[in-house]
């Protein structure tokens, strides 16, 4: 007998990826340098990516942020920007500062996405390849803050495909797409072909019933994403059945 927990597959993983949100210091769990540095000690074998929120690469001060970028490329997590920062610089015409700004705090992955922004296929396609050639990964974020009707599986498909064939290595589902989905939509997308290489962002306010929720019926090794630092080492225990959320599973 042994009282060890099954062992966790090591990084970079395939399928059960978490792509933490940093929110800065903040409730949902207090980053900056400190900070960082005692989640990755606790928790770090769990985080595969490391979103740096929203424009906080602009609004913290410069050196904290490279800091923290270091830090978690030190712990094997994959630190990239938000797509917000991308909105912001392509409504600015400040693309190019953008990446000078990436180069400088040491993040070579950045999210592209089209939550207010609206780019034609081949814009889209053309700035990821322009983003790559010159030295970043990018992460395709689909989907609206606002969406106005439900997304289609199919038409998400037609862009998984397009944005993967030029090496883009996941797309994340924005909340806002996944709360319009029906529970009949969100089971077509589970038996899409192409499924394993999406993040589904999550809702931090609904931590855990959300979460459990979708390990539940999508299984542990779904791939989550917008998960807050407070929530990453429970998230950890809720994929192995620890915890009320899924009924102690473990112990089954």
């Amino acid at each position: 007998m042994s009282l060890a927990l099954p062992a966790h597959a090591g990084k970079p993983r395939a399928h059960g990826i978490t792509a933490m949100i940093d929110f800065g210091p903040d409730t949902f769990g207090w980053t900056g340098p400190a900070g960082v540095a005692d989640l990755i000690a606790c928790a770090g074998a769990y985080i595969d990516y490391a979103k740096i929120y929203a424009l906080n690469a602009l609004l913290m001060p410069e050196a904290a942020v490279a800091q923290i970028v270091r830090l978690y490329a030190a712990g094997g997590i994959v630190p990239y920007s938000g797509g917000i920062l991308f909105e912001h610089a392509y409504q600015g015409g400040a693309l190019d500062a953008m990446l000078a700004l990436l180069d400088r705090i040491g993040l070579r992955t950045l999210e592209l996405s089209e939550n207010y922004v609206t780019l034609a296929e081949e814009e889209r396609l053309a700035l990821i390849a322009r983003f790559h050639a010159r030295g970043f990964q990018v992460i395709y974020e689909f989907g609206r803050k606002n969406p106005d009707e439900p997304m289609t599986i199919a038409g998400l498909g037609r862009l998984v495909a397009a944005v993967s064939a030029l090496g883009v290595p996941h797309v994340i589902v924005e909340q806002s797409e996944i709360d319009m989905l029906a529970d009949a939509g969100m089971e077509e997308l589970a038996r899409q072909p192409w499924f394993s290489t999406l993040l589904i962002e999550t809702d931090p306010y609904q931590f855990p019933r959300q979460h459990a929720q979708l390990l539940t019926s999508y299984g542990p090794d779904i791939n989550l994403a917008n998960v807050s630092a407070g929530q990453v080492l429970r998230l950890e225990g809720l994929r192995r059945g620890i915890g009320r959320a899924v009924n102690y599973r473990i112990l089954a």
